[in-house]
């Protein structure tokens, strides 16, 4: 009963029942109370050590030296490190040290947005600095032309677009379904594959888009960076 306690029920129009879920409950990483302890020391030094990224941003960004496209993009993919560590690592850590580990309808939308949206930057901004990389070693006469200020604000700029915009259409595409009314998540945060299972409405369309991006993000990203490295060490032998 305690599973279902924040599920209500609203009648449509139509007369039909649809379930209203103010909360969802998260499995966690483990069911064994010892080793919970444990963890949460593990994950507290680990998310201390990705939070240093917050260093690397400052230092890059008011360091004279540093203002160079490698730096710049390196910059930025420390933020996005950041970005989604700290989407899933605080509310991660307080989950050891309640009863209950809640979150709610609301947050769990957010979290979910967020962290597709940092996940994707990470893989087209990591391809951005491939192509740097190629273009420092293969044309070093024209790097400063080729990779002007404005060249290295939109290889930024479109990944942070385009990361947004995945990221609202999936996360709109699960929370405008109806849930059955079971709100147990077994994962330690709100991620799509978990919350589909907990739909009652026909999610063959938004698991086929998840799989078409999923399949472009991971593809494209890993072709431009091989394609990178492949030219840069055909350009050294």
């Amino acid at each position: 009963m305690a599973v279902l306690s924040k599920v209500g029920f609203l009648l449509n129009l139509d007369g039909k029942t649809q379930t209203v879920l103010n909360e969802f409950i998260l499995m966690g990483i483990t069911d064994h109370p010892e080793l919970q302890a444990p963890l949460f020391g593990l994950f507290l030094i680990i998310y201390l050590m990705m939070a240093g990224n917050l260093g690397m941003v400052i230092l890059t960004k008011m360091d004279s030296r540093l203002q160079t496209p490698m730096y710049f993009f390196l910059r930025h993919l420390a933020f996005t490190d950041l970005g989604y560590s700290t989407t899933v690592g605080p509310k991660m850590l307080a989950n050891f040290v309640v009863d209950q580990n809640t979150i709610s309808y609301y947050f769990c939308a957010t979290q979910l947005a967020f962290f597709i949206m940092f996940i994707i930057n990470e893989l087209f901004i990591l391809s951005a600095m491939s192509y740097d990389r190629y273009v420092a070693i293969c044309n070093p006469l024209l790097y400063t032309v080729i990779m002007s200020q404005r060249v290295c604000q939109v290889l930024v700029a479109i990944p942070y677009l385009y990361s947004i915009f995945v990221s609202l259409l999936i996360t709109v595409k699960i929370f405008n379904l109806s849930f059955c009314g079971y709100n147990v998540i077994r994962h330690f945060y709100c991620d799509a594959l978990p919350l589909l299972s907990l739909l009652c409405s026909n999610t063959h369309v938004t698991e086929l888009i998840i799989l078409i991006f999923s399949a472009f993000n991971l593809i494209s990203s890993l072709l431009i960076v091989l394609l990178s490295y492949l030219l840069i060490l055909v350009a050294i032998l």
